[in-house]
């Protein structure tokens, strides 16, 4: 079984970050950790990789590579490989371009299951795993609170507003996997000093066959306005109608 999983290296949130004063940018630093929420999706595969034996975890992303330090976490934990897509021409990419590019070295790799995140920490559009999978004309198994092995295929229970949905699918598919899904492992020494020899492969967009469109652009950024002080209104019978008026202003009423 050929297991990939998306992952993404992001500065690190606990750290400062700048904007680049021309394109609004953030100005993404050489060391950039893997994104806390990739996390359970790369211990869901290693999870169907010893479940099923035979099988190998290749993680995939689309970054500056850096320093490589998240893919190198990814590898530590225990992904065999990664694929990196790095190329200055995908800088502003919308979500659409993003899955177009992982769907095409998923692709070029070859799979059986591919796993993803909910949505990204720095990104927060939450549609990057269904437009892989239409990309791919693979089943979405989306929001993943629990998966396993069933028979030949996967089930998951998928999680709802009102609980969970139990939903069956046979390879190839995708899962997306929420953060509850598993407990991630630790690395172990081991596992870094491995990580270091690893394979590591960095392809462009024009490697994998891919056209890329102009990215989004950033008019402006600007800082959320203070708070000011709300309206004290003393009730002598008659706060009702400033009640009123205030809805009447913001056109509620």
């Amino acid at each position: 079984m050929k297991i990939a999983v998306c992952a993404k290296q992001i500065p690190d949130p606990a750290t400062p970050y700048q904007l680049d004063p021309t394109t609004h940018y953030v100005v993404r630093p050489n060391d950039q950790v893997l994104d806390d929420t990739d996390r359970y999706g790369i211990e869901v595969g290693l999870q169907l990789a010893a479940a099923a034996g035979d099988a190998s975890v290749t993680v995939f992303s689309m970054s500056p590579s850096g320093s490589l330090q998240g893919i190198r976490q990814a590898l530590a934990m225990g992904a065999d490989k990664a694929v990196i897509v790095d190329d200055a021409g995908l800088r502003g990419a919308d979500a659409l371009t993003t899955a177009r590019i992982l769907a095409a070295a998923i692709e070029r790799e070859g799979f059986d299951v591919v796993i993803a995140g909910t949505e990204s920490t720095d990104g927060y559009t939450g549609v990057v795993p269904q437009q892989i999978a239409e990309l791919l004309g693979v089943p979405s198994l989306t929001f993943a609170r629990k998966i396993d092995r069933h028979g030949d295929g996967i089930r998951i229970e998928r999680q709802t507003s009102n609980g969970y949905d139990v939903v069956d699918a046979n390879p190839p598919l995708l899962i997306s996997v929420t953060s509850g899904a598993v407990e991630p492992r630790y690395p172990t020494f081991k596992g870094i000093m491995q990580a270091k020899s690893k394979p590591v492969e960095t392809v462009t967009a024009a490697d994998l066959g891919v056209e890329v469109a102009a990215g989004q652009s950033i008019a402006a950024v600007e800082p959320v306005p203070a708070r000011q002080a709300g309206e004290i209104v003393t009730d002598e019978g008659d706060a009702f109608e400033r009640i009123v008026a205030l809805l009447e202003q913001v056109k509620v009423i």
